[in-house]
């Protein structure tokens, strides 16, 4: 047996290749969109791709179904409950695909239906040979994580409450999953870092029992605990992720490789004002926060890119790159994973032409933790937060109570002052938070902006000083004056005992 799994760090994503090496008929599961690793790959094991399974329809990522249907001639099968727009061979529960030669023997892959991800989710069981008694393996796509199970609230399951979802979730883990041996080895779609679950790890694959043992969501317990644990503190849904279930459900057209044609400035400029683009600068962060194009928005590319950039730039939105010098290829790669294709171009060497035309350009306003106290929520009135320091923004409010500026905190002041907001997941809200602070999680701040008074300052903080710079970009860009960021997030307010 040929196997091997694929994991894209950057979207938290496994796919799979399993071919007989006997026959060199070959199965590929979940691939993404680019698709010439799984083609080399094949080629050099001597292997054929006959047919490519999708667990489910998958809202995080683009799937690349439709470009290996079209470079190999696969069929597309998908779970016995899939309604899609283009041809696919349905698979039933309990069906076997044999890889093998015509006497039955040989790689043996066994459907499961495991609906509560999404109605028509399955999971595949894989025998080297049919009659093992211990699979190899389980290829559990988002029904089973590591150390979690797939979220039972996604649009892909629309018609359908969460609590509904859940109890079918429920049963196929205890009905299907959890019958398997022990020893059977889990393959998930997805690890740590993904919205597809809550507390999924960063191990990408691990065994029945250890699942059994350790997982939370499989202790014992009454179905209905269960689904009220499985229904609260999931993550905020990026806003791309309904986009691109529509895209793998009806059809897309196929990637076209190659790079964004290069920009000047003025045409960027123009693409912004005339239509509509957002200039996405996808540079490091240090090199974002000391100058920017303002109006720009940002996600680096050494982080969480694709998703960060589905969260806050809008499906279909033109898109032109602020791009370190040889990453606009990456880029506009890394976009086309969530279905991002309007790149329009990229502006070469970004951070020369900011060097050379100060005037379009901004930094960031960044607070250190150690500075979350009256002075420096106010942001600096007089400019920057040594302006505070010497009291030249001291609110009347603050001149009239019985304390030195330096010992009022930040719940002194954010109910009448600041708008402090926690642009984290609400599972990491609930474990703790600064006093006074709002929980609007990034993936959702684009819809809940309005909620936001852009007449009043806005400190930002994430866990460790990201996520925030990502939404204090999109304020700015929103027109928000006062908006600045804590520098190490939480972590460092709490541990430093600014709560």
């Amino acid at each position: 047996m040929h196997f091997a799994q694929y994991y894209l760090d950057c979207l938290s994503q496994a796919s799979y290749l399993i071919g007989d090496e006997t026959t060199g008929r070959a199965v590929l599961v979940d691939p993404r969109r680019d698709i010439d690793d799984y083609l080399h790959d094949a080629e050099a094991a001597g292997l054929r791709i006959e047919l490519v399974v999708e667990t489910h329809i998958h809202a995080d990522f683009l799937s690349g179904h439709l470009e290996l249907a079209r470079a190999t001639g696969a069929t597309i099968a998908f779970g016995e409950a899939a309604e899609t727009g283009f041809p696919i061979r349905r698979l039933r529960d309990g069906e076997r695909i044999s890889l093998g030669a015509d006497d039955g023997q040989g790689v043996t892959l066994t459907v499961l239906a495991t609906p509560g991800h999404t109605l028509e989710s399955i999971c595949l069981v894989l025998h080297e040979q049919p009659d093992d008694d211990v699979p190899f393996g389980v290829l559990t796509g988002d029904t089973l994580f590591v150390g979690d199970v797939g979220r039972p609230d996604l649009l892909s399951a629309a018609g359908h409450t969460p609590q509904d979802m859940a109890a079918r979730l429920h049963r196929s883990l205890h009905t299907k999953l959890m019958t398997l041996p022990d020893a059977t080895r889990v393959f998930p779609a997805h690890g740590a870092g993904s919205a597809c679950g809550r507390s999924l790890s960063s191990e990408t694959s691990s065994t029945i029992g250890d699942q059994r043992r350790f997982n939370y969501a499989l202790q014992p317990m009454p179905e209905a605990d269960f689904i009220r644990l499985v229904t609260a503190g999931q993550p905020a849904t990026p806003g791309y992720f309904a986009h691109d279930a529509a895209l793998n459900r009806d059809g897309h057209p196929l990637l076209e490789p190659g790079p964004p044609p290069a920009l000047t400035l003025d045409e960027a400029l123009a693409a912004r004002d005339r239509q509509g683009a957002a200039l996405l600068d996808c540079r490091p962060l240090a090199a974002y926060t000391r100058a920017h194009l303002t109006g720009s928005l940002h996600t680096s590319l050494d982080t969480r890119f694709a998703e960060y950039a589905g969260s806050v730039v809008t499906p279909g939105t033109p898109i032109v790159l602020l791009a370190d010098p040889g990453t606009e290829q990456e880029a506009r790669l890394r976009l086309a994973r969530i279905g991002y294709d309007h790149v329009l171009g990229h502006l070469p060497d970004p951070t020369a032409v900011l060097d050379r035309m100060p005037a379009l350009s901004r930094s960031s306003r960044r607070i250190p933790h150690e500075e979350l106290t009256l002075r420096e929520r106010q942001l600096g009135r007089s400019g920057s937060t040594e302006g505070a320091r010497r009291g030249d923004a001291e609110p009347a409010d603050a001149q009239s109570a019985d304390v030195t500026p330096d010992e009022v905190t930040l719940a002194d002041v954010t109910p009448v002052d600041v708008q402090l907001i926690d642009v984290r997941n609400p599972a990491e809200y609930e474990a703790g938070a600064l006093p006074g602070a709002r929980n609007i999680p990034l993936a959702g701040l684009p819809h809940r902006i309005t909620e936001l008074d852009p007449a009043r300052p806005v400190v930002l903080y994430c866990r460790s000083g990201n996520r925030s710079v990502i939404a204090a970009a999109l304020l700015e860009a929103c027109g928000f004056a006062e908006v600045c960021d804590v520098i190490g997030g939480y972590e460092a307010a709490a541990g430093a005992g600014v709560q």
